[in-house]
């Protein structure tokens, strides 16, 4: 067994997306800062209505997928196609733009905490222009595994084999293989979890205290980590919780111009004269 170590790690960085949603940037603050297949992470939280009231309204996306995981609050998505999700705590949004999505994400709350994660996954040059599809999926219906020492583990996509059972979770795709886990861990606790060799893989903590290995694990930070079949987790007196991205890199050109993904320039050029013409749908 060879366990995975932190090759490089890094602050999120605030900033503000949609209509001034004020988030924290984990992933993909720059173009150069990204983790094939994952091109980036937004991390919003926040108690005070100004933060996201705003929302997000109405803006395209082309080429990639985005996973929406609820911690706390309600969001109302509404697309062209007609589809509209009331994304509640702990629920998962998994949308694929292929060609084109117009959609919005829209908080149906005016005081309280509003906490989650939206993560954009690549999607491979074959697949970008596939017609775009969508799926809520509550809470009550993501694989969960309580740990034996207290904690739990979440599953949001791909597949996890620990303490003798596998959990499948509802995202899966053969091309990126993604692997998104939300990890509990009670006070002091040890973790060895699994992760298969040859994926790219990070983590963020969030909540606690952690240390990965004998490097501690800052709260709001990104560790990117090297290659390896096992994590070995600990959390502090405090406990800790951090969520990791794991996926198969597709190794293929990136062109990106805000929310158009492409593989070329050419494309975000069609991309957004297909946008201007209303054709981008």
């Amino acid at each position: 067994m060879n366990n995975r170590t932190i090759m490089a790690l890094y602050p999120a960085k605030a900033t503000s997306d949609g209509a001034g949603v004020k988030l924290k940037r984990a992933l993909g603050q720059s173009q150069q800062q990204r983790m094939d297949p994952f091109l980036m992470m937004d991390n919003f939280s926040s108690n005070e209505a100004d933060d996201y009231i705003a929302g997000f309204p109405d803006h395209p996306h082309r080429g990639f997928e985005t996973i929406t995981y609820m911690l706390d609050g309600h969001m109302l998505h509404r697309d062209h196609m007609g589809n509209e999700g009331h994304l509640c705590a702990g629920d998962v949004q998994w949308m694929t733009a292929g060609r084109g999505v117009i959609h919005s994400e829209m908080p149906q709350q005016e005081s309280g905490r509003m906490r989650g994660f939206q993560i954009w996954l690549n999607l491979p040059a074959a697949l970008k222009m596939q017609p775009a599809r969508y799926r809520d999926i509550p809470a009550a219906e993501l694989p969960r595994m309580a740990l034996d020492d207290g904690g739990e583990l979440v599953l949001l996509a791909g597949s996890l084999s620990l303490n003798g059972r596998t959990l499948k979770g509802p995202i899966q795709s053969e091309h990126t293989q993604p692997l998104i886990l939300d990890i509990r861990l009670a006070a002091g606790q040890c973790l060895t979890l699994p992760v298969p060799a040859g994926l790219h893989a990070l983590v963020y903590a969030f909540e606690g205290s952690l240390t990965l290995g004998d490097t501690a694990l800052p709260n709001e930070n990104t560790a990117l980590l090297g290659d390896g079949d096992q994590l070995p987790l600990r959390a502090g007196d405090a406990g800790g919780r951090l969520l990791l991205l794991a996926g198969k890199a597709l190794n293929e050109p990136i062109a990106q111009y805000g929310p158009f993904v492409m593989n070329t320039e050419q494309q975000i050029e069609q991309a957004i004269m297909d946008y201007q013409a209303g054709k981008l749908v």
